[in-house]
């Protein structure tokens, strides 16, 4: 009888043991496992504000539709000016231009080429990493602002691409996550990454920088 009650006590001992052990490494893989998706995740959010970026710069507006910006980063070029000559110490750029002294070439390139690498999957753009092919939630429209002139108002492009906790991070410790989701919620922030805001002008900016 006593020796049953050692190996239970054991096995107890043993339990315990493990389960304090759990509770401590729990957080410490999920925050590794977390910052690795979060990094791969903002470099897919930079390379979306990349192609935005030059979308709005040939049309004025950004896009929010993936099919369109793809489309756009794949089949459409933009321009791309070259300097010639050198501007003196003694004028500025705009009198050495309309001296002939410098001159400016314009040239259209690839916009695939000329905003990423050689062999870049532009069509996997839209999908969340880790993700079985989720999309970015993305949305573009004129935002208006007001104006510290009377009550005039200024209308604003703006874009904002974003992905939420639970779909970033599915698969990983539940608890975790939604620990996770309550910390960026008491600190008024977004539960997840985006980049851009429909609500406010930010300039682009990702919730990460």
């Amino acid at each position: 009888m006593k020796i049953v009650i050692n190996v239970i006590l054991f096995l107890g001992i043993v339990v315990f043991a493990y389960l304090l052990w759990s509770n401590i490494d729990e957080p410490i893989q999920f925050e590794k496992a977390k910052k690795k998706r979060y990094n791969v995740a903002i470099q897919k959010l930079k390379d979306i504000r990349t192609a935005e970026l030059a979308y709005q710069a040939v049309n004025g507006e950004f896009t929010g539709s993936f099919d369109t910006l793809i489309d756009f980063v794949k089949n459409d070029s933009i321009p791309m000016v070259r300097a010639i000559g050198a501007v003196p110490d003694s004028l500025t750029e705009k009198k050495a231009l309309e001296l002939g002294i410098i001159s400016r070439d314009t040239s259209f390139v690839s916009t695939l080429d000329s905003l990423f690498e050689d062999g870049y999957a532009i069509d996997s753009l839209r999908f969340v990493p880790f993700s079985q092919e989720v999309e970015f939630t993305l949305g573009a429209k004129i935002l208006e602002v007001g104006s510290k002139v009377g009550e005039s108002t200024l209308k604003v492009p703006v874009f904002e691409a974003k992905v939420q906790n639970r779909v970033l991070l599915k698969g990983l410790n539940r608890q975790q996550r939604i620990n996770l989701d309550d910390e960026q919620i008491k600190m008024d922030k977004y539960i997840g990454l985006k980049v851009g805001s429909l609500e406010q002008n930010i300039n682009n900016a990702g919730n990460w920088e």
